[in-house]
């Protein structure tokens, strides 16, 4: 991930992590059990644990990854081949729908709304990888995540009225084009951190 990235590139691609729109479907499913009167309070409660998740890592993510003595040329090489099995996974979802797969109970709680449905490993991985390889810019990062947790919550909140809009196959259709863009953001983002790599040897 080069050093020119900017706000508005890092929202863009957290915001395509997140994944609002491969969602849609699997919040349907796991809110259909749930009084009407209560689903946008429990969707509301868990988009709110989830951006309280996402802000932990930000904030925390940096210690970890320099505990661990990591340089930023192989968090972003890691950081590529993730992203680029998730937007592959993304583009090729498994058979029983969603990225996440179905789920069935009662009123979720946390799991799998929360976790992993909006805050996933690879949006906590990316980060990980954002403070540990530009750590002057946390402030950047912050509103980055703000705004793309926001849009994320704007299209669940609205997750209703747009499958009856635009339907399942047009959802499917947008879930595999945003992870095509995601592949090829993890394209370039392995490809910064091999140059950094070869240009140190």
């Amino acid at each position: 991930m080069e050093h020119s990235l900017s706000t508005l590139s890092a929202g863009v691609l957290l915001f395509l992590i997140l994944d609002p729109l491969g969602n849609i479907p699997l919040f349907l499913s796991l809110l259909k059990n749930v009084a009407p009167a209560r689903r946008r309070r429990v969707l509301v409660r868990e988009l709110l644990i989830a951006l309280a998740v996402l802000f932990a890592f930000l904030f925390g993510g940096g210690y970890v990854l320099s505990a661990l003595q990591l340089r930023p040329e192989s968090v972003s090489i890691a950081g590529g081949i993730v992203l680029f099995l998730i937007g592959v996974k993304m583009i090729f979802p498994p058979r029983e729908g969603g990225i996440f797969g179905g789920a069935a109970g009662t009123e979720p709680f946390i799991v799998p709304m929360a976790i992993p449905g909006v805050a996933g490993p690879s949006a906590m991985a990316a980060l990980m990888l954002l403070t540990n390889s530009h750590p002057g810019r946390t402030v950047d990062w912050s509103i980055a995540l703000f705004c793309a947790w926001l849009a994320t919550a704007l299209i669940l909140l609205s997750s209703t009225y747009l499958f009856r809009w635009l339907g399942a196959s047009v959802l499917t259709a947008l879930e595999r084009l945003t992870g095509m863009l995601l592949v090829a953001l993890s394209v370039q983002m392995f490809l910064d951190g091999v140059v950094v790599y070869l240009g140190k040897h």
